[in-house]
């Protein structure tokens, strides 16, 4: 052999190892789908707190404080929290949609149907009430002054409660399944973010007084319910129209308790009796057992017209992470 291809290739296996090429602290902060979840995360709460709160002060001075341990709540202190936590919302989801350069409306807001979906929630939301207070009715756990007192603003407080629980629909599902859940699917997967997010859901609901341990299981309950719809659709439109249509049948049309809190102007008033467990007591019919049979049932029914016609929206990343 060549006396120099010799000295070549003992010099060659004599080489150092090439040192791995310095990344620095950018891959702490981007991964291969761009920014990571967490940090998405902390910077989507981090702006949602800072302009709530902000508008929340300036409400303050305006409006005066909020009323404190108090289980009756006014129109205007509602739409004046709602609005400003809806605000927030509205500011971070724009603020990441900036930085992740996608749209405002990529975080459930998009796909075919949004008018027919929002409807059939508002539907669906009133129907489903309807049938537990029904049944409370029915069991003789809950009794309805079928007789509102006379009022004639009934219809403009009718429009003005609907309003505000629009308000609450659009701000909670957007908060929890619209930027968190998708950001938590490319991070740890679909369903454990809906199972994280629908703990912080019942969670929210442990401040309300009069709120019970089966009210804050039924609560994350419902929140994974309104997952499953979002899992099947990609859209948040029918969440928000069941939402809205829930609680506005439950706290002024039919005058029950709302999560341990009732509203200032109902059209009926509800009065629950014997055990609680049935009743719903202090709670409302979110705090009746018989509430969880009619989740099952429209689990069912999610999957007959849903889930037999469509490919979820989420698919390939139920358990795992998503790349998008």
């Amino acid at each position: 052999m060549d006396d120099s291809v010799t000295r070549s290739t003992q010099q060659n296996n004599h080489q150092p190892p090439r040192a791995r090429p310095k990344r620095g602290f950018r891959w702490v902060f981007i991964g291969a789908d761009g920014i990571r979840a967490g940090w998405s995360i902390a910077i989507f709460i981090a702006t949602f707190g800072v302009v709530a709160f902000g508008i929340g002060r300036v409400l303050h001075y305006l409006l005066g404080p909020a009323p404190q341990h108090t289980t009756s709540l006014g129109l205007k202190f509602i739409a004046a929290f709602e609005g400003a936590q809806l605000l927030g919302v509205l500011a971070a989801v724009a603020v990441m949609a900036r930085i992740e350069r996608r749209s405002l409306l990529s975080f459930g807001l998009q796909g075919s149907a949004r008018l027919a979906r929002f409807v059939a929630g508002l539907v669906s939301g009133f129907a489903a009430v309807s049938v537990v207070v029904f049944a409370l009715v029915s069991l003789h756990v809950l009794t309805l002054d079928t007789s509102p007192a006379a009022d004639p603003q009934a219809w403009l407080h009718a429009i003005a409660w609907g309003g505000v629980f629009l308000l609450v629909g659009l701000c909670e599902e957007l908060l929890l399944r619209g930027y968190l859940q998708y950001t938590l699917s490319r991070g740890i997967g679909f369903w454990w973010g809906a199972l994280l997010l629908s703990a912080l859901f019942s969670g929210f609901h442990g401040a309300n007084p009069g709120e019970t341990p089966v009210g804050l299981f039924s609560a994350a309950a419902i929140g994974l319910v309104f997952c499953l719809s979002l899992w099947y659709t990609g859209s948040l439109f029918w969440a928000i129209g069941f939402h809205a249509a829930w609680d506005w049948g439950e706290s002024y049309f039919y005058g029950t308790f709302d999560s341990g809190t009732l509203v200032n102007e109902r059209f009926m008033t509800a009065h629950p009796l014997g055990n609680a467990l049935i009743s719903g007591g202090s709670t409302g019919p979110e705090g009746s057992l018989l509430i969880f049979p009619m989740l099952a049932v429209m689990v069912l029914v999610m999957w007959l017209w849903w889930g037999r016609r469509v490919q979820p929206a989420f698919s390939g990343g139920a358990w795992r992470p998503i790349r998008r």
